[in-house]
């Protein structure tokens, strides 16, 4: 709300919980009992997600003693801190479709960056516009047709049908990277024209942006997007980009023990990193005062995750796109109404349910269509009939497969020659990695294929097998790794 708006908060509280039911999807689930789902105080929703965040950059993980994340480890500690959450695709487009539509890359159709989210998938941003929300979504997208011969090429402007839902406030712009630098570039409003900015970080310009709605978020609740580039590489100049004098701060830093020892560009490259994420938590801490002082704060489910993780060129030939802990596991913070826990979450969750857990929250019905499941009941420690275990499709580097269980890592990888970024999926895999995450949280010794683990390697290779099926691709067969004696 505005600073000089004569809407009290109370009056505003009341005009949120005008809701209208949902009418055009079939309901799976409704909403807890005692919930929102009775249309009172129905909350806001705010996501931030930025863009190659590794895990163990928060603080609250306990992993770094850098202090980087000062904010998100005060969210942490009043709401819910998920120290498991893992993407379904480590790769920006397939990862946020998985996140908005709560479904798996054979299902929303985005299985490598470039492809367009189906103009008709059913998205978050849909259902709680059909609920009587605002859909408002500022920065990154990376869901629009791009790089497609023979496919309108949107690699800053968005079209309408493209959007995902999110057809309220919009200032994004498809592939900020290309349309942008640290200090100058543009996003594009929901008329495709320039919202342009110079001499201003991207992180402080895009909090900007948000702060502004914050103050004036109209009478209808709001589901609120903002979606930073960084701590993402900025790919023409080979770096990551942090605020000016940022990098200088980290210089001759801590370093996770996955990298050390590993050929990459970790040296040369952490801190820029940790300067984009001390900037982005920053912007964290400046989103969650403007919820206090416009007093909404208590009304708000914040939401703080990333798309992938990073491992600086130490795994394959780039950043992320590969099955391995600073790939895939990501972090994920919630405050907010129902989040406020002081809790620590070890089970494992993932992307797909990220979308129903926020509808169950704000009391709406989960539609069929969505894959995943709330882990709301997590919350309350039901944990009996929790899967501890997240599915994980890998493409562009390899047309590949993964389990993450709670101890153990285990991928599969096509032996069909050819670019896998031509090929979605495979009727054949070959077991490659495996990794015993308890005694190995580094992932240095591969035990793919090792005679001591091959009764493991069997279990979890049917274990995978049934979640690939589940997800609705067509069971494949997975062959031994081939150096058992």
């Amino acid at each position: 709300m505005s600073e000089k708006s004569s809407v009290t908060r109370r009056e505003f509280l009341k005009r949120s919980a005008a809701a209208a039911p949902l009418t055009n999807v079939l309901a799976q689930s409704p909403g807890k009992p005692g919930s929102a789902s009775d249309g009172k105080n129905r909350p806001n929703v705010v996501i931030i997600i930025a863009d190659q965040f590794r895990w163990d950059a928060v603080g609250a993980a306990g992993l770094s003693p850098l202090a980087l994340t000062p904010n998100l480890d005060a969210m942490a500690r009043r709401g819910v801190l998920f120290q498991s959450a893992i993407t379904n695709q480590p790769v920006c487009g397939p990862s946020r479709a998985c996140l908005f539509t709560g479904q798996y890359q054979n299902r929303h159709g985005v299985w490598r960056n470039g492809l367009p989210l189906s103009t008709d998938a059913v998205t978050i941003a849909k259902l709680f516009r059909e609920a009587g929300y605002t859909s408002n979504y500022i920065g990154k997208w990376h869901l629009a047709p791009n790089y497609e011969k023979g496919q309108p090429s949107m690699v800053g402007p968005v079209t309408p049908e493209y959007r995902g839902g999110f057809l309220d406030l919009w200032e994004a712009s498809n592939v900020l990277e290309h349309t942008s630098h640290a200090y100058e570039g543009d996003l594009y409003d929901a008329d495709g024209k320039p919202i342009h900015f110079s001499d201003v970080y991207r992180v402080d310009f895009m909090t900007a942006r948000a702060v502004r709605f914050l103050r004036n978020p109209g009478s209808k609740p709001f589901f609120l997007v903002v979606s930073y580039l960084e701590p993402h590489f900025q790919n023409d100049q080979n770096i990551f980009a942090a605020p000016k004098g940022y990098a200088e701060r980290y210089a001759n830093p801590f370093v996770p023990g996955d990298l050390r020892g590993f050929p990459g560009d970790w040296i040369a490259s952490l801190p820029g990193y940790y300067g984009c994420i001390a900037s982005v938590d920053e912007a964290v801490g400046t989103i969650c005062r403007a919820l206090t002082e416009t007093g909404i704060d208590e009304n708000t489910i914040v939401v703080f995750t990333s798309d992938h993780g990073c491992h600086f060129r130490t795994r394959n030939a780039e950043y992320k796109r590969s099955p391995h802990e600073s790939s895939v596991h990501i972090p994920l913070v919630v405050t907010g109404p129902g989040f406020n826990r002081r809790l620590a979450v070890p089970e494992m969750v993932s992307q797909v349910d990220l979308a129903p857990t926020l509808l169950e929250a704000a009391g709406l019905l989960v539609p069929g269509t969505v894959q995943g499941k709330s882990y709301l009941p997590l919350l309350d420690r039901q944990t009996s009939d929790w899967r501890n275990e997240v599915f994980i499709q890998i493409s562009e580097s390899m047309v590949g497969r993964a389990l993450r269980t709670d101890r153990w890592k285990y991928a599969v990888a096509s032996p069909t020659p050819g670019p896998p970024a031509r090929t979605p999926s495979s009727d054949r895999y070959v077991e490659y990695q495996m990794y015993d995450l308890f005694a190995d949280p580094h992932e240095l010794v591969n035990l793919a294929g090792r005679r001591e683990y091959r009764r493991e390697a069997a279990q979890l290779r049917e274990r995978l097998r049934a979640r690939i099926a589940e997800a609705g691709e067509a069971p494949p067969e997975i062959d031994e790794a081939p150096y058992y004696p």
